[in-house]
């Protein structure tokens, strides 16, 4: 019988949530997750845990709660190249509101001023993009989870601390005003690692004369992993309840498919497992201006990360998968 509101006798009972027993054999691979709105990137993290019945799962990349869009989720030993997923460009799409800036750069934030002016022309608006397209030095929000002395930025904001951050260098690479319907306008953005799209909505603003806000925002892609091939958070929870999650896992090398390749004969392979250095078979020149490669035994499976030592002329394992 269905449940009664408010009746003692027939109590309502939320829904009891999936808890996966815990993994004898722990999954590797990156999910490339379509993050919900209102979740923080942690939270997906503590769902996938749920699911998966693994503690070892991290993400390659913080969306803040409002934004949506690419979450690169790692497991196992896919946690090992997540420093490698977080330094690719990033692709997104930003409403910004003009006339209006917030304490933290976004619609979240409380007003701090308003009234701006918003009656501009398009062409306005696309030499104010322009100016920031390159390399730039960029102050990140004081809302940030950027830590000083072990606590981030945004606890201490929070706290009614002052929150004073240096610029940080950053480059956009491309800003294209997709659509502009005062006081809002759409923008897609393709940028370096580290650069925060707040800031840029709020620079912007502050380059017009007029103040402005993030409004919305969608990671449409991180390195290579597109949002046209994301997987809802949902469909990824309900997949892993009925012991189908594993057909969303990407391998672990997806995150390093730009550098060269080896394949390395089975002496080699066996001296790599064991983190000793190779001295045969690779050739720096191959590499062209990489400094890292992705080594792999004959039947096909993943090694290692290999670094060149010019000073040797070793290629030593930076980064060890096979085992021993």
């Amino acid at each position: 019988m269905a449940g009664c509101e408010n009746c003692p006798k027939h109590p309502t009972q939320p829904p009891a949530r999936y808890v996966a027993p815990k993994r004898e054999v722990p999954l590797t691979g990156i999910l490339n997750v379509d993050k919900p709105p209102g979740l923080t990137s942690h939270d997906v993290v503590d769902v996938i845990r749920r699911v998966t019945g693994q503690r070892k799962v991290g993400h390659a990349g913080t969306l803040d709660p409002m934004a949506t869009g690419v979450l690169l989720v790692c497991l196992g030993q896919a946690t090992r190249v997540a420093e490698y997923l977080m330094a690719g460009r990033k692709r997104y799409r930003a409403t910004i509101i003009l006339g209006r800036t917030t304490d933290t750069y976004d619609a979240e934030g409380q007003v701090v001023a308003s009234g701006g002016r918003t009656d501009f022309e398009r062409d306005e608006l696309d030499q104010a993009l322009a100016a920031f397209v390159g390399p730039i030095e960029q102050v990140p929000p004081a809302y940030s989870a950027i830590k000083r002395d072990g606590q981030p930025m945004y606890r201490l904001a929070r706290q009614g601390q002052a929150v004073e951050l240096e610029p940080r260098p950053v480059e956009i690479h491309e800003a294209v005003l997709l659509d502009w319907a005062s006081p809002a306008l759409v923008i897609e953005v393709e940028c370096s690692s580290g650069t925060y799209i707040r800031s840029l909505a709020h620079d912007l603003g502050q380059a017009l004369g007029s103040g402005a806000h993030l409004g919305a925002l969608v990671r449409l892609r991180s390195g290579h992993f597109r949002l046209e091939d994301a997987a809802s958070l949902a469909r990824v929870e309900e997949a892993f309840e009925h012991g189908q999650g594993e057909r969303y896992l990407l391998p672990m090398d997806e995150a390093l498919l730009d550098w060269p390749a080896v394949v390395v004969g089975a002496g080699d392979a066996r001296r790599i497992a064991q983190g000793q250095a190779i001295y045969e078979g690779l050739s720096q020149d191959d590499g062209g201006s990489s400094s890292l490669w992705r080594a792999y035994s004959l039947d096909g499976e993943f090694l290692a990360i290999m670094s060149y030592d010019p000073q040797t002329g070793a290629w030593q394992p930076k980064k060890v998968f096979a085992s021993g």
